[in-house]
């Protein structure tokens, strides 16, 4: 993104919004056991891998929804103490790309899980493996022949979806276990380290950081304590009101769906001006973003307004506009247009 558009609070965001962290010199964070490095969150769609994010870094940088695949490209959190730096990268879900924006997303996953230091595979304890999961090993299997596969941590999540029947937790987790074994080989046993959590909750979710936080290397401080993000506000404004849609429209709409913040301005201490347009594929969807006489924009513009000004701590005037752009995530242009492409 162009810097020059870029709005004032792009990469530190309100300061309640910070982690809190030990005050200690900056000198300390450099010393030998200082450790740092980038952990990967990777998994199959809507496991819950935005929800942990948020939950380890402390406030909203991920949108999430209950339906899969609202993570369209990496986005990146850190979490700092005077011990460690975690870089985490968020992914898209795993799946079978049928478009250019499928093949960004899944490409976005591939880069990560070849660079981080540490690679969290998020499962879903509610749902038993399937072809997300598999495609996940599969991928682990090319990077551990190149001897290229990071240490491996299994986060178990939504325990909390069980309703306390701890019974039901031990068979699902030997599922996922014998799967990986059948195709990465006995040598997991000492190589991985598994652990159970809700990142709805926070239920589990230091523990899982503590594992983490044992397999990264002896590092630098790679980014300013205080940053949380490398997300533009733009960027989270855009989700939040993608967000909205996925909310209120219905299954043949929201993936067809992208919002691009075309309008960030501060207008005053108290007041913020945001416009942005929402792009949809088809003629027929633009009515249906509308509603009946503009009451559905009208709404989702409200809904999103409310949690922009919750981030933002001051009053936001968001106008909202739809536009069709046919086919937008199978054009090479409309995607390098929206951040989808390098």
């Amino acid at each position: 993104m162009d810097p020059a558009r870029r709005p004032r609070g792009t990469v530190r965001l309100a300061a309640r919004w910070h982690v809190p962290r030990h005050d200690m010199p900056r000198g300390m964070m450099s010393e030998a056991n200082f450790v740092s490095g980038y952990v990967g969150l990777v998994g199959r769609p809507n496991c819950g891998k935005s929800t942990l994010l948020n939950q380890a870094v402390g406030q909203l940088i991920a949108v999430t929804h209950a339906k899969p695949q609202t993570t369209r490209h990496r986005i990146m959190g850190m979490l700092t103490t005077d011990e460690v730096q975690m870089i985490f990268l968020d992914t898209p879900g795993l799946h079978r790309p049928r478009h250019a924006l499928g093949h960004f997303m899944v490409n976005e996953v591939d880069e990560v899980m070849a660079d981080c230091d540490v690679l969290v595979w998020l499962i879903d304890v509610t749902r038993q493996p399937g072809p997300g999961d598999a495609m996940t090993l599969e991928r682990m299997a090319d990077l551990r022949q190149r001897r290229r596969l990071p240490p491996v941590v299994m986060g178990f999540n939504k325990i909390d979806a069980l309703g306390g029947r701890e019974e039901r937790l031990a068979p699902r987790m030997d599922a996922y276990w014998e799967a990986a074994r059948a195709r990465l080989g006995e040598a997991i046993q000492n190589d991985w380290s598994v652990t159970a959590l809700s990142a709805r909750t926070g239920f589990g979710v230091p523990e899982l950081l503590k594992l983490v936080q044992a397999r990264l290397p002896a590092g630098p401080l790679y980014y300013d304590p205080d940053q949380v993000t490398d997300q533009p506000l733009r960027e989270i404004v855009a989700e939040l009101v993608r967000k909205q849609a996925l909310q209120l429209l219905s299954d043949e709409i929201p993936h067809g769906i992208a919002v691009d913040v075309l309008e960030y301005e501060e207008r005053s201490p108290t007041l913020t001006y945001i416009s942005a347009v929402i792009y949809v594929e088809r003629d027929s969807h633009k009515p249906m973003v509308l509603g009946h006489r503009g009451k559905l924009i009208r709404r989702l513009g409200s809904m999103a307004r409310r949690e922009i000004e919750e981030l933002v701590e001051m009053q936001v005037y968001l106008e909202l506009w739809v536009k069709v752009r046919r086919n937008w995530r199978k054009r090479s242009d409309m995607l390098r247009h929206l951040g989808f492409a390098r």
